[in-house]
């Protein structure tokens, strides 16, 4: 089974999604299911998960609608305030939903290069495990530093790195970050995703060779069985195709065995989130 382990819904709005700013035109529409489903059937992807792209439980409950409606959204990563009084209570209502499987904050967001060691974050963080939920990292390369202090707190959750906490393949400056990815790696309870790579690129001159140093050190660091393919859709729109994004990945992995192979694509996804 081929999973995108990483990819985005929304009705746009210019307000609530004003991330999307005007030199991404290209993802300033709705972006629903009908419009992802064909496009996973060209590729020979049998599901995907639905990952937060709005800081709100309405966003969590968007999500979670879609996946009732449509059998090949396999799980769904939302957002709750993890910093709430009303934490415990609104974790036990999420719990209901079969197809929630964790969430994600919007890290890379903050100013605070250390925020993700709050102590009342982490106290939210640590509510997770008695419901099975798993943790999305969203961070930059700068953030990494307090991410490797993080993931030694929680031994027992379920953690995973996006979008390879978007190194700079524009200026292939990689020995820092990968000095703090590698430690990061030594943690088994944490897994990374291939994904984001052509949106942390120059849009319009990406090649797949900037991205295999990086590749490299990933593979190396966490081992196939903690990687997993993540489109990045719609976001990756703004560079390239779902063909080639895909593309990038199978052809970098095509090396290795095909059971390796097959845990990238699908079965680390399916064993890390349960779907």
């Amino acid at each position: 089974m081929i999973i995108d382990a990483h990819q985005h819904f929304w009705q746009y709005h210019p307000v609530k999604d004003a991330w999307i700013t005007d030199d991404m035109k290209v993802i300033q529409e709705d972006f629903l299911p009908h419009h992802l489903q064909p496009v996973l059937q060209e590729n020979g992807v049998d599901g995907c998960v639905a990952v937060q792209a709005d800081q709100s439980e309405t966003e969590t409950d968007f999500l979670l609608d879609l996946a009732a409606q449509h059998n090949f959204i396999k799980g769904v990563v939302g957002w709750v305030d993890l910093r709430a009084d009303n934490l415990s209570e609104r974790l036990e209502h999420f719990s209901r939903f079969e197809k929630l499987k964790g969430f994600r904050h919007i890290v890379q967001g903050e100013p605070d290069p250390a925020f993700i060691l709050r102590s009342d974050f982490c106290e939210g963080i640590r509510a997770l495990s008695k419901y099975n939920f798993t943790y999305d990292i969203l961070v930059y390369p700068v953030q990494l530093p307090a991410v490797a202090a993080f993931v030694q707190l929680f031994p027992d959750l379920r953690l995973v790195i996006d979008h390879m906490a978007k190194p700079y393949f524009k200026t292939g400056d990689i020995s820092v970050w990968e000095t703090h990815m590698r430690a990061i790696a030594e943690h088994p309870h944490v897994y990374c995703k291939l994904s984001g790579l052509v949106t942390e690129a120059d849009w319009q001159k990406w090649d797949a060779a900037h991205f295999a140093p990086f590749l490299d050190v990933v593979l190396d660091a966490f081992g196939p069985e903690r990687l997993m393919f993540g489109s990045d859709w719609p976001v990756c729109k703004l560079a390239a195709s779902y063909t080639e994004v895909i593309g990038i990945v199978t052809d970098y992995i095509s090396r290795l065995s095909a059971d390796e192979k097959a845990g990238i694509m699908g079965g680390n996804a399916v064993r890390f989130y349960g779907l």
